[in-house]
């Protein structure tokens, strides 16, 4: 599934389907032109983030309620609270694996959060 922008600069797709699992690259909140939309807002950020990576598994036929695990890259000093409080209220319910991490940065200027998921879309799937 490619959505253009920086996927046709790298050659990626922004997530891909192999039988019952769907894998979603780094999607980060940024606008047509490459910069980090709402700057500064970690919390704002990290749910747009999380939306198109919803989208992208839902274009392949998962839905959020298929999320496994997912990622949060947290750029240095960026406050972590928000982006988990946003996790918390998308995935309530749903309580996928995480993992958060401090990185030192990301190419567009001004990303702050960047998240990545796994999603397994099957009917009888143990959790």
């Amino acid at each position: 599934h490619r959505t253009g922008g920086f996927e046709d600069v790298g050659a990626y797709s922004r997530a891909v389907r192999a039988g019952d699992y769907i894998a979603v690259s780094g999607t980060a909140a940024t606008g047509q032109n490459g910069a980090a939309l709402s700057p500064g807002d970690v919390r704002a950020q990290t749910e747009e983030a999380f939306r198109r990576a919803i989208e992208a598994v839902e274009a392949l036929g998962g839905s959020i309620r298929d999320v496994l695990r997912t990622r949060m890259y947290l750029a240095e000093g960026a406050d972590w609270r928000p982006a988990v409080e946003a996790h918390r209220e998308l995935f309530a319910g749903i309580e996928p694996a995480n993992t958060t991490l401090f990185v030192t940065g990301f190419p567009p200027e001004g990303v702050l959060v960047e998240v990545e998921i796994d999603a397994v879309v099957a009917p009888d799937s143990i959790r």
